[in-house]
């Protein structure tokens, strides 16, 4: 089996810096970088989901708590309406609400706020939050007419521009508070998730290229690149040893000692980084002394890692 391994028998542990992770200390810029700058989602799908649910649960439980205070002050004010329909009106209002908060989280990770070129952020969050806004209210219409119909009575709301006009102006304020709770729920993911790193002394690699076992230090792997059904490693001597093996188990067994994905078809020793140069639309070039790597912007999170040292 090719794999890491130790002249000791004992390696200490070590947790990831937490700024490795979202560029905490670089400002909360650093934060938005990490949802990417570019549309792509960033991430593994996991973490994703767990940011969108964790956002997601914290805007219903806040959307939540403000609907049933406005259900007991209309019962104060108004308590010939009876209990019923402030109930339905609240509960139609944050139902909705909670069905359509994935228009946020979308638009989100088309455009983060402090994405590049500044004008779609506007355009794109501005547009988000007016779609938000008219599904909210045609949501929470369909709800209360269809609860009404089915106990005999008729529900109105009247003219729908005016009324809408007025909810809109709430419903920007929702999406902005949407937008950061996901945010926030994101950056809670990302620094939960810091892994510990095993670093052993003089940690070695074995590959197995064709007939030949090479044992390599870790420090002298540079990165590794996929070559079909091979890698292809590029160790700092100048020699690019081949070895059989899906880059996918490579990135597995190499990032607890400091490897990032950084494309599709390459992994880097970020501790062997020697310049990040932008290329512009979000990627970059990774230097590795006299080898250059693409950073792909579909891969935010190891940029905040590398940015991070």
């Amino acid at each position: 089996m090719s794999g890491p391994s130790s002249d000791t028998d004992q390696s200490e542990a070590r947790p990831a810096p937490a700024k490795a992770l979202w560029g905490v200390g670089r400002g909360i810029g650093d934060i938005w970088q990490g949802l990417g700058t570019n549309g792509a989602a960033s991430g593994t799908s996991g973490a994703r989901l767990r940011a969108f649910l964790y956002g997601w649960a914290a805007m219903a439980l806040i959307v939540g708590s403000v609907n049933v205070i406005n259900v007991v002050t209309i019962l104060h004010e108004q308590p010939q309406d009876g209990v019923a329909g402030p109930i339905v009106w609240e509960g139609s209002s944050w139902l909705t609400f909670v069905l359509f908060d994935w228009i946020a989280w979308l638009a989100l990770t088309l455009v983060p706020p402090l994405g590049r070129p500044r004008w779609r952020v506007p355009l794109v969050h501005g547009a988000a939050a007016v779609a938000f806004s008219f599904c909210h209210v045609a949501g929470f219409l369909m709800v209360r007419k269809a609860v009404y119909w089915a106990n005999g009575e008729t529900y109105s709301f009247g003219a729908f521009g005016p009324h809408f006009l007025y909810e809109l102006t709430k419903d920007v304020l929702g999406y902005a508070l949407t937008v950061a709770a996901f945010v926030l729920a994101r950056f809670v993911v990302e620094k939960s998730g810091a892994p510990t790193v095993a670093v052993p002394d003089n940690a070695t690699y074995t590959i197995r290229d064709g007939n030949r076992i090479l044992r390599v230090p870790m420090a002298d792997i540079l990165a590794v690149s996929s070559a079909g059904n091979y890698v292809e490693f590029a160790l700092r001597d100048g020699r690019k040893p081949l070895m059989r093996s899906p880059l996918s188990a490579l990135e597995a067994e190499l990032a607890p000692h400091g490897f990032v994905r950084t494309h599709r078809s390459w992994l880097v020793n970020a501790m062997q980084m020697t310049a990040l140069t932008p290329e512009g639309s979000g990627d970059y070039t990774v230097e590795l002394g006299t080898l250059s790597v693409p950073l792909s912007r579909r891969f935010p999170e190891a940029l905040a890692k590398l940015r991070a040292g």
